[in-house]
């Protein structure tokens, strides 16, 4: 059995642009596969009716920097008319769940889509879906989920972590599209690849054991090309592909040269420079760059420039009363009001001296002075 895995050499690509692999090796990677599923026991009284998934790994030279999600259509579909299928949609206007439920059923059906099993509005979610149990049980009842494209950002909320570490995470539909059967097929019978910020590595799902060697070749090859050309980073960051079951050794149907590697770290530097010299032009034009003189600015400085210096006005001062003397006399005073009165009175009383009072000793002596005299 063992030689039948290792019966191949892998390949080796010539530095291009593009990222080619060789079909004679895919070929021979695919039937020492199927040949060792169908003689491992176990594995055909677990995957007797669907198959046992067949998945390409990759791995890259270079972590990548940001998370990418990639959509890869197939030519050959992984889910047969059995597989599970839920749809996640919004909650339509003076309507009730089983209102809006009924709705889009009925739309998918005149639309021509047939895989979907079960349609879930965003508030029986809420509502019936809440406990962990239930989640779990939901989790485990599907093989797919997708979600229209108007809620995606409040499921994560409601779904919970699990969907994501399963990697059954919902995929977005635009329900409102005109090719809706030809959008939902695509994400159906097609696959994702998840490429994370934690590691080199990541694996999506292309074929089962049930289809032919010929159809796994074919998938292999579409799903290399969409994913060397959709990658974030280019096609040279790759290093590895392997292919590979479950339960079965990862055979490599691809190896990168070693010259890749620097070619992908002089890619790094040169964007490195080019968002240094970036930033920098950046921070030149906001603090060198002059604002650029408007028309409505000259006119505010003509009209400055227009406007004449005023000279001021010397106004005489009002005379206070102590300066109002005449020759004749003083000039009569009008009587103060009688609130201000009591004020004045009370500041008169503080300012007035106040007298010593006369004993019966001062007496005698006056009376005695007066007599001397």
């Amino acid at each position: 059995m063992r030689c039948l895995l290792f019966c191949y050499t892998c390949s080796m690509e010539s530095p291009r642009d593009e990222l080619n692999v060789d079909q004679s090796q895919v070929k021979k990677a695919a039937q020492a596969l199927q040949a060792f599923i169908k003689n491992n026991t176990s594995s055909q009284k677990l995957f007797q009716n669907d198959g046992q998934p067949i998945s390409l790994l990759f791995t890259l030279w270079k972590i990548p920097k940001k998370e990418q999600t990639i959509r890869i259509p197939l030519p050959h579909g992984l889910r047969t008319e059995s597989g599970d299928v839920c749809l996640f949609t919004r909650d339509e206007p003076n309507m009730t769940a089983e209102q809006t439920e009924r709705f889009y059923k009925k739309l998918l059906t005149e639309r021509g889509v047939k895989n979907v099993t079960e349609v879930i509005p965003f508030k029986v979610l809420k509502t019936e879906y809440k406990p962990f149990e239930a989640k779990r049980k939901l989790l485990g009842n599907f093989d797919l989920f997708l979600s229209d494209a108007r809620i995606r950002f409040r499921l994560p909320s409601q779904i919970g972590k699990h969907f994501y570490e399963r990697k059954k995470a919902p995929l977005s539909v635009d329900l409102e599209s005109k090719h809706l059967a030809r959008d939902m097929e695509r994400l159906i019978q097609g696959t994702t690849l998840t490429v994370s910020t934690k590691g080199p590595c990541c694996m999506a799902r292309v074929a089962h054991s049930e289809m032919t060697a010929d159809e796994i070749v074919e998938n292999v090859i579409t799903a290399v090309s969409t994913i060397s050309t959709k990658l974030a980073s280019t096609g040279k960051n790759i290093k590895i592909i392997h292919l590979k079951s479950q339960t079965s050794v990862a055979l490599p149907i691809y190896t990168s040269d070693l010259s890749h590697l620097t070619l992908v770290e002089e890619a790094q530097k040169k964007a490195r420079l080019t968002k240094g010299a970036q930033k920098r032009k950046r921070k030149t034009e906001n603090t060198e760059a002059p604002k650029p003189v408007t028309k409505e600015m000259e006119e505010e400085r003509d009209s400055e420039e227009e406007i004449p210096q005023l000279v001021p006005i010397e106004t005489p001062k009002k005379k206070t009363k102590r300066e109002g003397l005449s020759k004749k006399g003083l000039k009569k005073v009008p009587k103060p009001a009688a609130g201000n009165s009591v004020k004045k009175s009370v500041k008169d009383k503080k300012l007035v001296k106040k007298t010593p009072k006369c004993t019966e000793r001062d007496l005698k002596k006056k009376k005695l002075k007066t007599n001397k005299t």
